[in-house]
């Protein structure tokens, strides 16, 4: 009986202590021993019902993928919701769920859901439920709450509550967003320069405008605010700065007695005209600035009378973290995180301060970082679907926005904004302007006004490669970022992502049981494959040329087609081996395929020296050299001499650190099954925390030479992994999980362990 009791209850307790108890029994009356027995029941129940409560009460609740709808509206008549399924046990995953949508606070308080209850729900399906219940009203609140049943089939606590309000209800697709924030930031340092002249450093750069407290004896006293974001020495600004880098004076007058004052921000024609992302009136203009200088300051400047009134998209700087044994590298990695959040001040990616316009391709590198960064989704899809109707002119541009859709669908596993544009990214594959062997250009007669129409540009498409190239922008010396690639009507580097875009939209059509599409896609695929490694490879050199005709092999032509699956696997050691020897010359837009080639080749030892090099291309230059904290347009003035000081399309690492060297990437749309695929290089150790729709994803390593690598990591509940632990040159493919020795498959330079279970779980393997 005793041992029944204990393992009924689940006591923390021993059963030395139940055996005493045995013993004991005889010299206590019953009453007695109902009391303690009863005692302990109660006291294990509230123990257990404390521990589901902490451990598996759903969190992370999301309605149209934003975890804070109450800051907006929502138009949709069937918003889709998304839950963190949270548990205790290893390997768990949601068997059933239950929604409540109630009209009312008390009613769901109740547990009423008048609105929407679905009852028990036997499914997985924990992201991109979409409601069915009673139409919903427009202008009106509603409140919503969800509960989970475990793999053993118990039930947790309902979550939180989840209140949104809707819009103008339209059954018309759209993506909602958050409106525009303001946050204030102290200064890290004030300097007197003089009667009445201070110059106030806030640390970072941001995009707002400054707020001051002064008390004036008289009225209309003058005071002059200088704002910028390059100092000139110590304790100055740069007030010519030069290119796009910004330098504002603006003069208040002051009204006698103590007031607040927002200093108005006057509109730069460049970044206010036509094709601009125009700033909301509530918010006004803003410009980027660090630096602060007031002349002709009433009184002594303390440091509660000013503030960095800073403008940003909604965003959890604590959502994500990483970490590591090389201390440029978390500089780096920290650079690029605040990057994503101080480029958002438009609600929508655009290149910097120098003309806010989108760009597709600035968009994808944004739009993955951001993913890594914060669990935030809203501000990519709406960029991505502004810039179906609003293109670019880079031939290449083009073609990002099939890699965008593909990158939304595999973070959000939500087909809406796929299925909403499918003809329209169908087109942007620009099959209309494929050879006969698949190859494109825009440059032998086939744009036709049908097919600008078809992808909404009036304009002249051209071929990028990359930017700037070496004879613009009073350019000398050769200096450009291209690599001397040379320019052919059937351009390397066009192609490569034409092949690219048609094996992601083979995906998309997949996706949306588009089955005869699927196939047209992929077959079309493997023929630009075919003709890229038939017509564009060197067979002499073993490396591609930049063109069909062009005998000049640049880095640009090599590292897309091996960062984009073209290469054989028997070139690809050739191919890195020639990428390797012409370092950085790219412009940091073409650090992201450079990195990503270099990852597919295994060759993580040399991306981890780029990532951390000191050199003038590099983004410890921008931090300890230039000492910018948003990253450049350019890797430095002299490569771009127009260049901004805040453009997120230089944050590359934001992305690249979590994707590929610490490995973390979806392999099943929605994050439903993970890859954790570390390539460290030298790295001795690293700590990743990334926020992702399904929850977040914890990963450590340690990396001791070529003896040992240790491997810790925690799996949202409801997802599963697949896992890769370096060789270590070592020919068994045994590695020690949880303390047991599991057998893996050999790939590679990896040993693989496949579908991971949720939870904690740590790998060892050793020489």
């Amino acid at each position: 009986m005793w041992e029944y009791i204990y393992v009924v209850l689940n006591l923390d307790v021993t059963k030395k202590f139940f055996k005493k108890m045995k013993e004991n029994i005889m010299k206590i009356s019953r009453l007695t021993f109902v009391i303690i027995l009863a005692g302990f029941i109660s006291c294990a129940v509230m123990d257990k019902t404390a521990q589901k409560s902490e451990t598996s009460l759903p969190t992370g609740l999301m309605c149209e993928l934003m975890e804070y709808p109450e800051k907006t509206i929502i138009t949709d008549s069937s918003p889709e919701f998304c839950w963190v399924v949270n548990s205790a046990l290893k390997d768990d995953f949601q068997s059933a769920f239950q929604i409540l949508l109630a009209s009312s606070m008390e009613n769901l308080n109740n547990d009423i859901g008048d609105m929407w209850d679905t009852e028990k729900i036997k499914s997985v399906e924990s992201i991109n439920v979409e409601y069915k219940g009673k139409p919903l009203l427009s202008n009106t609140s509603y409140f919503w709450k969800v509960r989970t049943w475990n793999k053993n089939n118990e039930v947790s606590p309902y979550s939180s509550t989840q209140h949104f309000r809707t819009g103008t209800i339209d059954r018309e697709y759209s993506t909602a967003r958050y409106p525009l924030e303001k946050n204030e930031n102290k200064p890290v340092r004030i300097v007197n320069k003089g009667k009445g002249h201070y110059f106030i450093d806030f640390g970072r750069a941001a995009f707002g405008t400054v707020k001051l407290t002064l008390t004036s004896p008289s009225i209309k006293q003058k005071v002059e605010v200088h704002l910028g974001e390059v100092p000139a020495g110590k304790n100055s600004i740069n007030r010519n700065p030069g290119g796009s880098r910004r330098y504002r004076k603006i003069v208040l007058s002051l009204e006698e007695g103590t007031h607040n004052y927002v200093v108005p921000i006057t509109p730069d024609k460049r970044n206010t005209r036509e094709g601009a992302i125009i700033m909301p009136e509530e918010i006004g203009e803003v410009m980027p600035f660090r630096y602060c200088e007031i002349i002709n300051c009433p009184g002594e400047l303390e440091e509660s009378m000013v503030r960095q009134v800073m403008v940003n998209y909604p965003f959890n700087y604590n959502a994500s973290r990483f970490t590591s044994s090389n201390k440029v590298l978390n500089d780096v990695w920290e650079l690029c995180k605040y990057s994503i959040k101080a480029t958002s001040f438009c609600g929508v990616y655009v290149d910097g301060d120098r003309e806010r316009i989108p760009y597709e391709a600035d968009a994808y590198i944004n739009q993955l970082c951001h993913y890594s960064v914060d669990r935030e989704f809203t501000m990519a899809r709406y960029t991505h679907e502004y810039l179906i109707t609003h293109p670019t002119w880079p031939t290449e541009w083009i073609l990002h926005s099939i890699l965008m859709a593909w990158a939304d669908y595999q973070y959000t596993g939500n087909t809406e904004s796929i299925e909403k544009y499918y003809e329209d990214l169908k087109a942007k594959t620009l099959l209309s302007l494929e050879r006969e062997d698949g190859l494109i250009s825009v440059q032998t007669g086939r744009v036709t006004d049908e097919v600008l129409k078809s992808i909404h540009f009036a304009g002249e498409l051209k071929d990028l490669v990359d930017w700037p190239h070496g004879d613009i922008l009073g350019l000398k010396g050769g200096y450009g970022e291209t690599d001397g690639f040379e320019f052919k009507p059937i351009n390397t580097v066009v192609n490569a992502f034409h092949y690219q875009a048609l094996v992601l939209m083979s995906q998309i059509a997949m996706a949306l049981n588009e089955t005869e599409d699927y196939n047209y896609f992929r077959e079309r695929a493997e023929l630009v494959k075919k003709s890229i490694n038939e017509k564009l490879f060197d067979t002499t050199c073993g490396i591609y040329v930049d063109g069909e005709g062009s005998t000049h092999t640049s880095l640009h032509a090599n590292m897309f087609p091996l960062a984009f699956g073209v290469v054989p696997e028997e070139h690809k050691q050739k191919i890195a081996d020639f990428i390797k020897t012409r370092g950085m010359a790219c412009s940091v837009y073409g650090s992201q395929y450079l990195l990503e080639s270099l990852y597919e080749a295994n060759e993580d030892d040399y991306a981890l020296s780029l990532l951390t090099s000191t050199s003038e291309r590099s983004w410890a230059h921008m931090i300890y050299d230039v000492g910018t904290t948003i990253t450049l347009e350019a890797w430095d003035n002299r490569f771009k001499p127009n260049q901004d000081w805040n453009h997120a399309w230089g944050a590359a690492p934001a992305n690249i650190i979590p994707r590929f060297l610490m490995g973390v990437q979806p392999i099943e749309p929605g994050f439903r099954k993970i890859q954790i695929k570390p390539q460290v290089g030298s790295l001795k150790s690293g700590t990743l925390v990334l926020p992702t729709i399904r929850g977040t994803l914890y990963v450590h390593f340690e990396k001791v030479e070529n003896d040992s690598f240790s491997l810790k990591i925690q799996i949202p509940t409801n997802t599963i992994a697949k896992v890769y632990i370096p060789k270590l040159g070592i020919d068994n493919s045994v590695v020690v999980m949880d303390g047991v020795p599991r057998e893996g498959i050999m790939e590679k330079n990896f040993v693989v362990l496949d579908n991971i279970g949720s939870g904690e779980h740590q790998f060892k393997r050793y020489r």
